[in-house]
């Protein structure tokens, strides 16, 4: 029996305007080589100088993840052959990073799991090679963008275990602002570490796998290599520790080199930058710039909105659509409506016809906030709905011409003549129209009454409802149509 011990390294890009260590503009997706200078090219004698956004952003990250800053944190040079950083090394940290023994808890199938993070460090990313048959491109626009790491303990042990924790740490670094979180950018790409020995034994020999640039592929990669190590151990062989990459076309793992160690980078301080002490005020900045995170928005809506699991995963999955959410539910509760029954109504709203809407322009959740539908719109709507002041199919309706001419609900709706139709003498001369013209219909439904077959019942009554509501232009309130018609029924003689 084995167990399977997983860590993580994770990258994130921190979205600051400018590289970490010098004034070039850092964005994605620019002409190539045209956001570079002498620093950040390596040119000799230039020297570099700490962005202090970026260690502000990255020491948020760190408290996000339960780290404790220590007193003073300061930069090595990672040496290495680095075809795509022209000075020939990394600025980055090892002896003092700027986060350290943090946790995060991941909520799965199998109930609450910790995993402990090792550290946060901040360092400069590598430029982009780009490699058409036998010629290798090289943009710097990348080379000194401001990267953040985040190291964990190898505390998981499934690759759906990682899947969740990155899914939850992209979350996390979009609520707060610091990185778009968008693998198939390289905003966040993670690399895997993973062995496997007996129960018991402690860890194994470890195997790095990297090129794992969406969530899905870190649990198809993992769980691939977990059992490629099981099936070398059963068949007596060891498993050599070294560096693998995930080859997303075949599912595979494959050899990329030998597994270096830390010594091989001959990492030594950075004799151009000073120590970081972060004082009092520095401190203070941090922490009150820190939110509410994911995971207590998803508890806080499944307790005091009483939303389902999924639905308060689904709803805080974007930091935007969560303030949507609440926003409107605050509209719902000042019209009147019971607070956890408004937030079930809204809640269903917005996981199916708002966000077919939103897809269906082109936008996503997280852009909400620019969609011609305000809160207070939606809550007047889901309320009228609720009241039985317009039908669910006319509020539908509605909700297209809303956002389509700009509009107020209510004045649309009575302009429409969409107002439910709760008169019992009205909602009784259209089934007396329906009966005229198919009384066979009303027949069959009385016989399928009295010998209890209850599908063809179903199927009967449906029909006939339908064809109510089409008489009343979908007005009538089924709750009043289906007791008159089921009153009706009973005066009815048949054969």
């Amino acid at each position: 029996m084995y167990q399977s011990f997983i860590g993580l390294e994770v990258h994130i890009h921190l979205l600051t305007k400018t590289k970490v260590f010098c004034g070039c503009r850092s964005a994605f997706g620019d002409e190539p080589n045209t956001n570079v200078c002498p620093v950040c090219m390596g040119y000799p004698g230039v020297l570099p100088s700490l962005n202090i956004e970026a260690m502000h952003m990255g020491c948020m990250v760190a408290r996000a993840l339960n780290c404790r800053i220590p007193d003073h944190t300061w930069f090595e040079r990672k040496q290495y052959f680095y075809p795509d950083m022209p000075k020939n090394y990394q600025i980055s940290q090892f002896a003092s990073p700027l986060g350290l023994e943090g946790y995060v808890d991941l909520q799965g199938k199998q109930g609450e799991k910790r995993v402990r993070i090792k550290e946060c460090h901040l360092e400069e990313d590598a430029g982009k090679m780009i490699h058409t048959g036998t010629v290798s491109l090289l943009d710097y626009n990348r080379a000194g963008v401001a990267l953040l790491e985040i190291v964990t303990e190898p505390d998981m042990e499934t690759g759906e275990e990682a899947e969740l924790f990155i899914q939850q740490l992209r979350r996390t670094v979009r609520y707060l602002g610091v990185c778009d979180g968008n693998m198939e950018e390289g905003s966040l790409r993670a690399d895997a570490n993973v062995s496997i020995n007996l129960v018991g034994q402690g860890l194994g020999r470890k195997v790095e796998i990297k090129n794992l640039n969406t969530s899905r592929f870190v649990r198809l990669g993992l769980t691939y290599e977990i059992q490629r190590q099981k099936e070398r151990l059963d068949q007596g062989k060891t498993v050599i520790q070294e560096t693998r990459l995930w080859n997303e076309n075949r599912d595979q793992t494959e050899p990329m080199r030998t597994k270096e160690n830390a010594q091989d980078y001959r990492y030594f301080p950075e004799p151009d930058l000073p120590v970081f002490a972060p004082d009092a005020a520095f401190r203070s900045a941090v922490e009150a710039a820190l939110v509410e995170l994911p995971a207590a928005r998803i508890a806080r809506l499944e307790h005091a909105s009483g939303l389902s699991r999924e639905q308060a995963e689904l709803m805080a999955d974007e930091k935007a659509l969560a303030e949507y959410f609440e926003a409107a539910l605050g509209e719902v509760q000042a019209q009147g409506l019971e607070a956890r029954d408004g937030a079930l109504r809204l809640a269903n709203w917005l996981l199916t016809d708002i966000k077919g809407l939103l897809n269906r322009v082109g936008l996503a959740p997280a852009d909400i906030a620019s969609f011609r539908l305000s809160p207070f719109r939606l809550a007047t709507l889901v309320v009228m709905v609720a009241r039985g002041q317009v039908s669910m199919k006319n509020g539908k309706q509605a909700l297209e011409r809303v956002i389509a001419e700009d509009r107020d609900p209510a004045d649309l709706i009575r302009e429409a003549g969409w107002e439910q139709l709760s008169d019992p003498v009205e909602i009784g001369k259209a089934l007396q129209g329906v009966y005229a013209a198919e009384a066979e219909v009303f027949t069959q439904l009385k016989n399928a009454c009295s010998a209890g077959n209850r599908k063809r019942q179903r199927t009967l009554t449906a029909y006939v409802m339908g064809r109510i509501l089409e008489q009343t232009g979908g007005r009538a309130d089924p709750k009043i149509a289906g007791a008159q018609l089921e009153a009706f029924i009973q005066t009815l003689e048949c054969p």
